[in-house]
């Protein structure tokens, strides 16, 4: 199709109003049939719908209804086989595909707009591709889970260092460091499922901004549509998009989540470290350092954040001054909900496939797990319940031992049962008892706790919940 044939198409799609064709510029401004080809799929199942419920209402006739049907679906056909051709001078999915409409069934296609405006049109298109993201982010958290609820049961009783500021703080199983990602990912997940529900109104019909004089039946598209009910104020409807900020909004938490665990990898594969080793399916060497195993995907899983809570912060910046209804601003909001999307989903399935493949090092954490004087409030808990010390005493008391350890170079469970009577004479051997690691985790009893009956009890709640 050529310029000054794509300009008098466009023309003719705009009606009578404008006698120029637009300037090249303005085109490539204006355009968002570069992005908003995405939209594809939902535009043609609303129109599918819009006309079924106008043939319904008795507002055109049924052969047209029908011929509408067919054609869109073989426009959908066409697109999905990569035959049809979009064209700028249309600028949105909206126009492209309504002109390749009357191209192909005539007349009947003119009748399809009857009822409805382009900003109803893209808020109920943009709605529905958001709310199948929200089902794709839902499966992609829920195979996630499993993953770190494997890790979890393979390691209910291995114990490895808990820590505060990075410093070693008292030992935990591995089983509950895994399944503190779980709880984050699941109230990810009830972010997304929330969302879900909050924005399944329908805004189709709701037309320009004011409704329309035809009597269409809302509720017969919104129903056919899968929505719960059409939305109530057809203002607010043509206008919202607190469902692509919700997404973004729930995106960006996930992915900070996503992130901290991306931290926990680089450090703990770290030759510093050496709590995990991960697969070579997810690391990479270096160009100059023949030893190198670089965890990559860990490190781009983590920059992923900047990118989802970018295009956050881009949406809320671009509704934020805007007055009721439809600006022509929000033809912006596509383009980042569609990256954070790709984002969020690419982030979700790399991050499964790591935590599925890593190998926890279960000497390393157990040493590391001992280190530190990761059992100093052990003292501190036994010296309470044993001698009936005020907390704030027991407290002071364990500080000095630690303090003695530290200056003979050794841990609290190398002192002598002398050396502790030397700041208390009430101490007894069988202190000793609470001073090893696995003592200490089994002893973290309290619901939620890291003792590894209480994990495996965990494990048993969140395998029933995601079977």
């Amino acid at each position: 199709m050529t310029a000054d044939a794509n300009s008098k198409s466009a023309n003719q799609m705009w009606g009578g109003r404008f006698a120029e064709g637009p300037d090249a510029i303005m085109t490539a401004i204006n355009a968002s049939i570069g992005f908003d080809h995405r939209l594809y799929a939902q535009d043609i199942a609303g129109s599918r719908a819009h006309a079924a419920m106008l043939a319904a209402q008795g507002i055109i006739t049924d052969s047209d209804a029908k011929a509408i049907g067919e054609g869109l679906l073989a426009i959908l056909s066409e697109i999905e086989r990569g035959e049809f051709t979009f064209t700028t001078a249309l600028e949105d999915i909206h126009l492209n595909i309504e002109a390749r409409l009357t191209e192909r069934i005539g007349e009947a296609g003119k009748r399809l707009h009857t009822g409805r405006s382009r900003n109803d049109q893209v808020a109920v298109d943009f709605r529905l591709w958001v709310r199948d993201q929200c089902d794709a982010a839902i499966q992609g958290l829920t195979a996630l889970m499993q993953a770190f609820l494997a890790q979890a049961e393979d390691g209910t009783d291995w114990v490895m260092p808990g820590f505060t500021h990075l410093q070693t703080a008292q030992p935990v199983t591995w089983g509950h460091h895994m399944l503190a990602y779980v709880e984050m990912l699941a109230r990810d997940r009830s972010r997304f499922e929330d969302a879900r529900k909050r924005m399944n109104e329908c805004p189709l019909g709701a037309a320009a901004l004011a409704g329309t004089s035809f009597p269409i039946d809302r509720h017969a598209t919104a129903k056919a549509l899968g929505f719960d009910r059409p939305t109530g104020n057809s203002l607010d409807s043509v206008s919202d998009r607190d469902f692509a900020l919700e997404f973004l909004s729930a995106a960006s938490i996930c992915a900070m989540h996503l992130s901290r665990f991306a931290e926990e990898l680089v450090i703990w594969s770290s030759a510093q470290f050496r709590f995990v080793r991960l697969s070579d399916r997810w690391t990479t060497g270096s160009s100059i350092m023949p030893q190198k195993k670089n965890p990559d995907a860990a490190e781009l899983l983590r920059a992923k954040l900047g990118r989802i809570l970018g295009a956050t912060v881009a949406l809320f910046t671009i509704m934020k001054g805007l007055p009721l209804t439809y600006s022509k601003d929000m033809q912006e909001d596509k383009e980042q909900v569609f990256d954070a999307a790709d984002t969020l989903m690419l982030a979700l399935a790399a991050m499964t496939g790591m935590v599925g493949d890593m190998t926890a090092n279960r000497e390393v954490l157990k040493t590391a797990a001992a280190s530190g004087f990761s059992t100093a409030t052990d003292l501190a808990d036994w010296l309470v319940r044993a001698l009936g010390m005020p907390f704030r005493e027991a407290h002071h008391v364990t500080g000095t031992l630690v303090a003695l350890a530290e200056a003979k170079g050794c841990d609290l469970p190398d002192l002598t049962l002398a050396e502790m009577q030397t700041f208390h004479p009430g101490i007894r051997a069988e202190v000793f008892d609470v001073l090893g690691v696995e003592n200490s985790v089994r002893s973290r009893m309290s619901y939620g706790g890291t003792a590894p009956d209480q994990v495996r009890a965990q494990v048993t709640r969140w395998k029933d919940q995601l079977a």
